[in-house]
């Protein structure tokens, strides 16, 4: 049996590893913190200074997610070849594409891929939807709730009672406020909410399909996945589909 030749390629840029690993920590962050507001009941957290604690450090760790993920969106029009979304979003032929690296799995010689396989490529997408959904409905709910930033003030200004300074509501405490603004922004905010915790379910239940997709690819596949988002280079036994693309 002839031995297969082993070759270095530089894929993934410094920023976009700086990213992916930014996000991870965040998202875990705030998945984590995200369940004790849920359950605080159940933990005995019952007082409202520490309801309000709770939320304010949940949404500082938010600011972080928003940011780097603003960053990477950017950073997909001017980064390197891989970091770019025209490597990620499926275009012309890419039908064709998923179809020869499904069968090249069934034939047990996968195909290998400098960038994502195609149904990396794919569950990026998705995992990119839920984190748009996850910072939007975030930052919403954190200028509902505790009146931060960016939308803070403006939602705070339109439950002000008339003549009352919008900077001296305080969160969860209806003093100050008019009545029917306040209550058409509870029930505004709920929407929202009820999109922040399903989505955030949804992207746990991705992380965890990304993470044994990204297992199966390195015992069948190779590349060295993991090392790659920490070195940015993957080490292949033969030639990339995706060289010269």
């Amino acid at each position: 049996m002839s031995e297969k030749i082993l070759k270095q390629y530089k894929v993934w840029d410094a920023p976009t590893r700086i990213f992916h690993w930014v996000n991870f920590t965040t998202v875990i962050l705030l998945i984590l913190v995200g369940f004790l507001m849920l359950y605080k009941k159940d933990l005995g957290i019952t007082g409202l200074d520490a309801k309000i604690a709770i939320k304010e450090i949940h949404v500082l760790i938010g600011y972080i997610f928003v940011i780097n993920l603003m960053i990477r969106l950017a950073w997909g029009f001017i980064g390197n070849r891989f970091s770019r979304w025209s490597s990620l979003i499926p275009g012309k032929g890419f039908a064709t594409t998923l179809s020869s690296y499904i069968a090249s799995i069934k034939s047990g010689e996968p195909q290998q891929f400098l960038g994502h396989n195609p149904m990396g490529r794919l569950a990026v997408i998705a995992l990119f939807l839920l984190l748009i959904t996850q910072a939007t409905t975030g930052l919403i709910r954190a200028g509902t709730d505790i009146y931060y930033p960016p939308f803070g003030s403006m939602f705070a200004a339109q439950i002000a009672a008339e003549g009352v300074d919008p900077a001296s509501i305080k969160p969860y405490d209806k003093t100050g406020t008019d009545p029917a603004a306040y209550k058409e922004l509870k029930d505004f905010k709920h929407i929202y909410g009820d999109i922040h915790i399903y989505a955030a379910y949804a992207l746990l239940a991705l992380m965890f399909l990304h993470i044994f997709a990204v297992a199966r690819a390195e015992v069948t596949e190779g590349g060295g996945l993991v090392s790659a988002m920490f070195s940015g280079k993957k080490v292949l036994s033969k030639e990339p589909e995706d060289l010269n693309s």
